[in-house]
């Protein structure tokens, strides 16, 4: 069974996780947008409303890992006026504002962390929050980096080959549906193996980097 602390805490991050998730695809629309393309825009996806966003199996992955996802914002790249630099631009949209609220999360964590945990309960339900924030955007951010489809990195990585390699690789995507699960049961079985999470490594360390040791 959950216990109560475990339910307030996870009460307490879904503001946090849908937060991200609707900025993430925000910025994939806006990005799109600006580019020549107004299909998320015709379609209700250009708003900050996560219910526009919500898919419910990767908001519940995010819940209880650094993992997850929202409904993709829909794209034709045909539309844009340069499609190869264009996609790299919505595909890196999404990450770059996450990276963004990471990093703000983790120097308010460094400079004003400590001072916020003694004033009593609001501040440390605030702490908390910033906490999530950071840990979330950078889980988000670094998740969606990985060269494997459907995730962005698998556009921009698709986009700055060659085009003999980046017409080979488009065919992986079309062929690489279980690619993702396949990387989070590896992950996983990986990280009881080694005592740690591959894909969290490097999201702790940008934790660490930026809010300080106290809080990686």
């Amino acid at each position: 069974m959950i216990g109560q602390s475990t339910l307030i805490e996870l009460v307490l991050r879904l503001p946090v996780v849908l937060f991200a998730l609707t900025i993430h695809e925000f910025m994939h629309a806006w990005a799109a947008y600006k580019c020549g393309d107004d299909t998320a825009y015709r379609m209700g996806r250009l708003t900050l409303n996560p219910l526009a966003h919500l898919d419910p199996i990767g908001t519940l992955a995010l819940m209880f890992a650094p993992i997850g996802w929202a409904k993709p914002v829909p794209i034709q790249p045909l539309n844009f006026r340069r499609p190869r630099r264009d996609d790299i631009l919505v595909s890196g949209a999404g990450v770059t504002a996450n990276f963004a609220l990471g990093i703000i999360c983790g120097l308010a964590l460094r400079f004003v962390g400590a001072p916020l945990a003694q004033t009593g309960r609001l501040g440390t339900l605030v702490l908390f929050l910033v906490y999530m924030g950071c840990f979330i955007n950078f889980g988000l951010a670094v998740f969606n980096l990985l060269p494997v489809p459907p995730l962005d990195g698998s556009h921009i990585l698709e986009h700055l080959l060659p085009r003999r390699l980046a017409a080979r690789y488009a065919l992986f995507r079309r062929q690489a549906a279980m690619a993702l699960v396949g990387l989070i049961v590896v992950n996983y079985f990986l990280g009881s193996a080694l005592g740690f999470s591959p894909l969290g490594y490097p999201i702790f360390r940008l934790v660490r980097l930026f809010a300080g040791a106290d809080w990686a």
